[in-house]
């Protein structure tokens, strides 16, 4: 543990270096309101403070700047997300009262609102869709032999299926069809649902309206009984903000490459949530091309159940105070939104 004045000249020296991107002198944190010390005394306690492991000297001549055990220092000191500005919270107000439509553009919209709030690059993993339940069924007639399934999902998703009963089948049988698939699939989840099958005492195979909307019915188990793979849902924002904030070119590519891997991202999104962090930086990442980058994480949480995650990628130089309030309040925000529907 660090003494007060010790922590209080490293958090000068991080704020500095957060808002400069040029290594810091003694002189220079000195000056800072909250450190009232002489510069002699602020030269020694950096020394010591490089000692320990907490800042680095690039250059013999230049000031220091924070090594990610003193960045982890910082961040720990920061007691949790701090809260947003006036504008923000009301940009993030707007943005959830207007926000409609199905739950890919809501989630590829969050993430250019978590963009411009911090300046980073966002990344927003969507609920999997196995683990979630069905709330509605609507069958819709398109054609003769076309018939349109949409599921409405508890997460927020929309499945669409399209389906064919075969000949003979009228709107009134489709409609009937409906009714009966939602009281047999609503409440279940989507695996669940996949295996119903009718009761055979209820089955007609014969010819009339009953026939006709059994084989609607089983039409649309059997397609729901097919392989649907669903990936996980990936939405990311921001990326030229994000490299925007690099100055080696070699870095962002070998960054955008990362986020370009749906896999890689839900992976490292997951691993810092599951260590209980909400702030991974550097080498916490688990990936030694983002060494110099930091994730800032957090879960969002649909009808009391976690259903995805959001955060925000930058540099270690991230503005994290920010970044935590924004992933916070964006993530609670969103996963109220989803609950509602």
């Amino acid at each position: 543990m660090l003494d007060d004045r010790k922590a209080t000249v490293l958090r000068a020296v991080v704020t500095e270096y957060i808002e400069t991107a040029q290594p810091v002198g003694s002189s220079h944190v000195a000056q800072a309101p909250e450190v009232n010390v002489s510069s002699a005394t602020v030269r020694n306690d950096m020394a010591a403070l490089e000692a320990e492991g907490y800042l680095a000297q690039p250059h013999t001549s230049a000031g220091r700047v924070p090594t990610e055990k003193g960045y982890r220092f910082f961040v720990d000191q920061l007691g949790g997300p701090g809260r947003l500005g006036v504008n923000e919270s009301q940009q993030v107000r707007s943005f959830f009262s207007r926000t409609h439509g199905e739950l890919e553009e809501m989630l590829s919209d969050t993430t250019r609102l978590l963009s411009q709030l911090t300046r980073y690059a966002a990344v927003v993993v969507g609920p999997p869709h196995e683990v979630a339940t069905i709330k509605s069924v609507q069958l819709v007639s398109l054609a003769p032999r076309v018939v349109l399934a949409v599921l409405v999902l508890s997460n927020g998703a929309i499945e669409k299926h399209t389906i064919d009963p075969g000949d003979g089948v009228d709107e009134l049988s489709v409609g009937a069809a409906s009714v009966r698939l939602g009281s047999m699939l609503v409440g279940h989840s989507l695996a669940a649902a996949a295996s119903l099958d009718l009761d055979p005492a209820g089955r007609d195979d014969g010819a009339g309206p009953a026939a006709g909307v059994d084989r609607v019915v089983r039409a649309a188990l059997a397609e729901l009984r097919g392989e649907h793979r669903h990936d996980d849902q990936v939405f990311i924002g921001g990326t030229s903000d994000m490299a925007a904030a690099f100055d080696a070119v070699g870095t962002v590519s070998e960054i955008l490459r990362i986020l370009e891997q749906q896999l890689v991202v839900v992976s490292l999104l997951e691993d810092v949530l599951e260590r209980g962090l909400s702030v991974a930086i550097g080498t916490e990442t688990g990936n030694e091309a983002l060494a110099d980058c930091s994730l800032v994480v957090a879960p969002y949480v649909v009808d009391g159940e976690t259903a995805g995650s959001i955060g925000v990628l930058g540099p270690t130089r991230m503005h994290y105070s920010q970044a935590l309030a924004a992933v916070a309040v964006v993530s609670h925000r969103l996963g109220r939104r989803l609950s509602e529907g």
